[in-house]
């Protein structure tokens, strides 16, 4: 079994140098307090990126989310946007990295007096980590797909969790990619709380019926740049798309399905329960594959701001 963010080893990434807080060190050297809100509480927010021939990719949107979703929690990067732009160069200039690289941003409400919940007891300085690691994903999850198993652990509304911000908190999420690796699956697929299809556990879910595209109506999944993407090819190369609360079983017999994420982009299904789809992948999927891997390459060849 594969999951979504499984990726070939790389012994690169043995003396690959993480740069945190402003100094660049080794992973045996990256450490933070046991005191830190992020280690004890999960409190913080974080980022993927892809680097892609030279370029951090659609950057500007990660950032977009990067620091909503510390303003949504009240928490100070302790960075401007020109600031974080630069750690992220420097830690992929330090390690020599141009291509292939998959880049996670952490920031979290740093260092306490005292653990516990209580924001008020951050000792006012952020922690900011940022790792970049050679990472291709695994051949065998592209080529032959993911199984999902529908979880008993339901997506939340922003009322109660909401799953559109990046939080380091990810307990829920673990809890059903557990119960769907038991289940001898790849993959969790989650529902909304009213039972609809909403998301997997780490990517965003598509399915194709009569060659309609369906997704969920992002309400209860997360705010994906690469789901962002791929909803924005159907609706410019025609492809029609419907966005609404669909029925699990609408999934289970549909033609084709894939996921979206940064880590694997547009990555194919062939098990849905126990049912066998169709085609893996299908041939809506293998369009918006090579619709998104262009879209990449387009966002590489712009001027990289200095």
């Amino acid at each position: 079994m594969a999951g979504s963010q499984d990726y070939r080893p790389d012994a690169r990434n043995d003396s690959a140098l993480i740069w945190l807080n402003g100094e660049l060190v080794t992973r045996e050297n990256a450490k933070v307090s046991l005191f830190d809100a992020g280690f004890s509480m999960g409190d913080g927010v974080w980022e993927g990126l892809r680097l892609h021939k030279g370029r951090l990719l659609f950057l500007e949107a990660h950032l977009d989310r990067l620091f909503a979703g510390a303003a949504a929690i009240g928490l100070d990067i302790g960075l401007d946007r020109s600031g974080v732009t630069a750690a992220l160069h420097r830690v992929l200039e330090a390690n020599a990295m141009t291509d292939g690289v998959h880049v996670r941003l952490m920031v979290t409400r740093g260092p306490k007096s005292t653990i516990n919940q209580d924001p008020r007891n951050a000792l006012g300085r952020s922690t900011i980590a940022i790792t970049a690691e050679h990472k291709a994903p695994a051949p065998e999850v592209a080529g032959d797909g993911l199984a999902l198993h529908t979880a008993s652990i339901r997506c939340t509304p922003a009322s109660m969790f909401d799953m559109r911000l990046n939080s380091h908190s990810r307990l829920n999420l673990i809890m059903a990619l557990l119960e769907a690796i038991a289940a001898g699956a790849d993959e969790a697929l989650m529902l909304d709380p009213d039972g609809f299809v909403s998301s997997c556990n780490a990517t965003n879910f598509f399915f194709v019926r009569g060659g309609v595209v369906f997704t969920s109506t992002g309400e209860f999944c997360f705010n994906g740049i690469t789901r962002g993407h791929v909803i924005d090819l159907c609706r410019q190369s025609g492809a029609p798309i419907r966005l609404g609360a669909f029925a699990v079983e609408d999934a289970r017999t549909a033609e084709e399905a894939f996921v979206t994420g940064t880590m694997g982009g547009v990555t194919p299904v062939r098990r849905i329960d126990e049912s066998i789809l169709g085609a893996c992948p299908g041939p809506m999927t293998q369009r918006l594959r090579g619709q998104y891997a262009a879209l990449k390459d387009a966002d590489a060849r712009k001027d990289v701001a200095a």
